[in-house]
């Protein structure tokens, strides 16, 4: 049996919905973020050292890291269903989601984050201005700029195909519904028709809503 080691409000979701949409039996164990630092709980190092959230345990197989579960599960139960086959050019463009989603499209999204909770920290009177002047120039001069290139580029592949991966939906939707579900709570996506529709697509399959059951609180979901 595949057990889940799910955190809430994290990027766990997402192996829900694969294992949803794969159809396969899994059992979830839950762990709470705590209330004031958000950070998981310390019971999820004794599942993986770092204590970080998605882990899976299949059989004797400890597996962490969203894109190796991600691959792993559609690999070895999909039957090539979300997946393309190994060593094609479909494969290849696969390959990329999965590591560009945390590579690349999260880093500036966290740094965001990071920044906004800077600005409203309880400091000393004297040191706040200092401190939220730090953060709205970092915001302003280089994390939104990065943002808006990498929703850009975003917003144009899907002028090229309504998935990701192609015209078939995929692993490669699923691994990159976080960063544009983060994007979409921490920035909006006004400007950005095709990617509000790609989120309003996976939004409505009958696996995300499933998955969105079994997992419980997640207000990752923007507008």
């Amino acid at each position: 049996m595949i057990i889940v080691h799910h955190l809430n409000n994290s990027r766990s979701q997402r192996i829900l919905w694969l294992l949803e949409e794969l159809s396969l039996p899994y059992e979830i164990k839950r762990y709470q973020r705590d209330p004031k630092t958000m950070l998981a709980p310390p019971e999820l190092r004794a599942v993986h050292p770092l204590g970080k959230s998605p882990v899976i345990t299949d059989g004797d197989l400890t597996l962490a890291e969203s894109g190796a579960i991600i691959e792993y599960l559609a690999d070895r139960y999909g039957a090539g269903s979300l997946i393309p086959t190994a060593g094609s050019r479909e494969r290849l463009r696969c390959n990329y989601w999965l590591h560009y989603a945390e590579g690349s499209a999260m880093p500036p999204l966290l740094l965001k984050l990071v920044f906004r909770r800077v600005e409203t920290a309880p400091v000393p009177f004297f040191v706040r201005p200092v401190a939220k002047g730090i953060a709205v120039k970092v915001q302003h001069g280089f994390v939104d700029p990065q943002i808006a290139l990498h929703l850009s580029y975003l917003e144009g592949e899907l002028t090229k195909a309504e998935w990701f991966g192609g015209n078939d939906f995929g692993v490669a939707d699923i691994v990159m519904s976080f960063p544009l579900e983060a994007a979409s709570a921490r920035g909006g996506l006004d400007r950005y028709p095709h990617l509000q529709g790609f989120l309003q697509r996976i939004h409505v399959r009958p696996a995300y809503q499933r998955a969105l059951e079994r997992g419980g609180e997640y207000s990752l979901l923007g507008s």
